[in-house]
């Protein structure tokens, strides 16, 4: 009876540590999306996004972004978790002046409409990823070739200009970005369950980031996929 007790009460601390850490990362995710978005929306009302795309600066943010993502992932066990909280909220930064293009290409009563959307869709499969029995890490792996091949498929229809692989592309990249969500957020609730809490702050930060990173990268992707479905063009 007491071995029985001592599971249960086992059990429900480390739920309780998945939760918590759960709830930190979908703030600093949500910091993410709000600074992207508020930046993206300034740019565009201020006239700067005309003026990136316009420009050289078009491409340097894109590197930039792509620059951080890749530093952060492979230094975050070296760098200081503000370094780390720093760095994440400069990589909003700069996505929200990349993003802020869209509004040049898509009304902003579609833009708002299709977030909606996104954050319907990805909230649902959240949800799965946190409450399902099902071991969703045999997901990873294929989900990551998908992307592999998502972004392989997209390169080489820049130059083909194919308006039917633009379409199998999206909606696959819709299909991937929503598994993905659902891998991710059980994989985030493990590293709660499995003792990140008890690292000690610098850990837990530097957990939580790379999880918001993680979430961030998903909801933006499916958001832009689902953009060409329901984006409706300025043309």
């Amino acid at each position: 009876m007491q071995t029985e007790t001592q599971s249960i009460t086992i059990s429900q601390a480390r739920q309780d540590a998945a939760s918590i850490f759960l709830a930190k990362v979908f703030n600093w995710m949500a910091v993410g999306l709000g600074i992207t978005g508020i930046v993206a929306y300034a740019a565009a009302a201020t006239g700067l996004a005309t003026r990136i795309i316009n420009s050289p600066l078009f491409l340097i943010i894109a590197l930039g972004t792509l620059g951080l993502v890749f530093f952060l992932s492979a230094r975050i066990d070296k760098i200081q978790a503000s370094t780390a909280s720093a760095l994440f909220v400069a990589y909003s930064v700069l996505n929200g002046l990349f993003f802020s293009t869209i509004f040049l290409r898509y009304t902003g009563a579609s833009i708002a409409s299709t977030f909606v959307i996104t954050a319907g869709m990805f909230g649902a499969m959240a949800v799965y990823g946190l409450v399902t029995k099902r071991d969703l890490s045999g997901w990873g792996s294929f989900l990551f070739m998908g992307l592999i091949g998502l972004i392989i498929a997209s390169i080489v229809n820049i130059f083909l200009k194919s308006s039917g692989v633009y379409w199998v592309t999206s909606m696959i990249g819709v299909l991937i970005f929503t598994g993905l969500t659902a891998y991710d957020v059980q994989k985030i609730k493990r590293m709660g369950e499995e003792g990140i809490m008890s690292q000690g702050q610098e850990a837990i930060t530097k957990g939580s980031i790379m999880g918001a990173l993680a979430l961030y990268l998903d909801f933006i992707n499916l958001f832009l996929m689902l953009l060409r479905f329901f984006g409706g063009s300025r043309d």
